[in-house]
């Protein structure tokens, strides 16, 4: 029996393309705040707070950006590598083999330039969700299938 046009199944791709992106971001982003952490860290005087405040900075970009890297790559172990749409849920597969359904209080969120779309909802435990991802992971014909079985729950 053939698919209904609201139920989607597809792989996900890694996004090699936003990968260069991020990093130009992240990457003089962390260096520029942890070399002026250093440098108000040792530089001695009344200024190493500020040096405590921009190493925190800097660690914690580092580990948003190495997250983010880490699952357009579909390397984290959280990342969805698969997306099943249905009526009742939309199914997705993780890198280490686990998955996960929203159930409840689905919401769809679509960017203006329509580069990446986010998702939210509800497991069956009742834990809340949190999904993004780019069209680069997706083919052509599977994202557009997507966009238009989760118009819905928007």
């Amino acid at each position: 029996m053939a698919r209904r046009w609201d139920e989607v199944q597809c792989d996900l791709h890694p996004d090699r393309a936003g990968v260069w992106w991020d990093l130009l971001l992240y990457v003089p982003t962390v260096g520029f705040l942890l070399l002026w952490g250093l440098k108000f860290w040792y530089g001695g005087g009344d200024d190493a707070w500020m040096g405590y405040g921009l190493m925190f900075l800097g660690f914690f970009f580092l580990m948003v950006g190495g997250g983010r890297v880490l699952r357009r790559l579909l390397l984290h172990p959280k990342a969805p590598v698969s997306m099943d749409i249905d009526r009742e849920r939309i199914r997705l597969v993780m890198k280490n083999g686990d998955a996960m359904a929203l159930v409840k209080d689905i919401r769809f969120f679509t960017d203006h330039a329509g580069k990446s779309f986010g998702l939210t909802g509800m497991d069956n435990k009742g834990a809340k969700c949190q999904y993004v991802f780019h069209r680069q992971q997706f083919n052509d014909d599977d994202y557009k299938a997507i966009e238009k079985a989760l118009e819905r729950y928007k």
